[in-house]
């Protein structure tokens, strides 16, 4: 069943967890995430999760991977997947892809599907042009209105390079698309590393940008190196954060992404850290 989580307490929004903090923990122990779906989700649901956001890459990868989320029971209320939304030759291409994976994801309750327009080159970051801004904001919008009639909300990612030139790439497509067919899925640590390791920033895009936010992806770090495990205290507020964040009514997905990087803390396994990412984020919102 579809779920409004705009208009449930935050006690009743299920809290998730992404991916790929998965896949940095299995490639940490010499492992591949996703390698075989139904003993990967057994560990994941002992970690207490209720709810799971996967990245996809194509329709064959969900059918593999819904069938081991129903065996035990977990939600897919949000799922995250790639675009080229900036190469007017790749536009219908890329959505037709994504509008495929909707038409299944939406059966099983998918509410939101998270897509990063991709850069120009992962590996070497380059602006784009405002040519392909315009032409990536138009395709966005196309997108999100796309997913609407199929009763899914599409949700815009960034990672830090958006925040380059003044974060005119992620300012560009939220003023430029309608708030109707696209919404936002406010990555709160990659605006902080895109800004120079700056935390006022997640407070300006919150405050500019909170009408938009239908899910958040929470990671932490400290001294700028992402932590083993999600906490409050960090080189990011959440506690102040949640505080204004309350205040602005809305009422976002919450979706752990506490991902590791080199440097990051070696210490704990992957089940144990995420039993303690999902106490550490109940009792941010308790």
């Amino acid at each position: 069943m579809s779920v409004d989580y705009k208009n449930l307490r935050f006690k009743e929004t299920p809290i998730s967890s992404n991916g790929y903090n998965w896949t940095t923990f299995y490639r940490r122990e010499g492992k591949v995430w996703g390698a075989e779906w139904g003993q990967d989700m057994k560990l994941y649901a002992q970690t207490g999760l209720k709810a799971f956001e996967p990245g996809i890459e194509n329709i064959e990868m969900l059918k593999k991977l819904i069938p081991a989320m129903q065996d035990i029971q977990i939600a897919l209320p949000s799922l995250y997947t790639n675009s080229v939304l900036h190469e007017e030759a790749e536009v219908r291409s890329s959505i037709q892809s994504i509008l495929a994976i909707a038409e299944t994801a939406v059966e099983y309750g998918c509410d939101i599907i998270v897509t990063n327009p991709s850069p120009i080159d992962w590996n070497n970051p380059k602006n784009k042009t405002d040519a392909q801004l315009v032409t990536q904001s138009k395709a966005m919008n196309q997108l999100g209105k796309e997913l609407k009639d199929r009763g899914i909300k599409l949700a815009y990612h960034t990672h830090d390079m958006e925040l380059k030139a003044g974060a005119r790439e992620i300012h560009h497509t939220l003023q430029n698309t309608d708030p109707d067919y696209v919404g936002f899925c406010f990555d709160t640590h990659w605006v902080y590393r895109g800004s120079d390791n700056s935390q006022l920033p997640v407070f300006d895009i919150l405050k500019m940008y909170a009408d938009r936010i239908i899910e958040l992806h929470l990671r932490q770090s400290a001294g700028g190196i992402w932590k083993e495990t999600f906490t409050a205290a960090g080189d990011i507020d959440y506690t102040e954060f949640f505080a204004k964040l309350k205040e602005t009514k809305h009422k976002p997905l919450l979706v752990i992404e506490q991902c590791l990087e080199q440097n990051s803390p070696n210490s704990l396994d992957v089940v144990t850290a995420h039993k303690m990412d999902l106490e550490a984020v109940s009792k941010l919102i308790a």
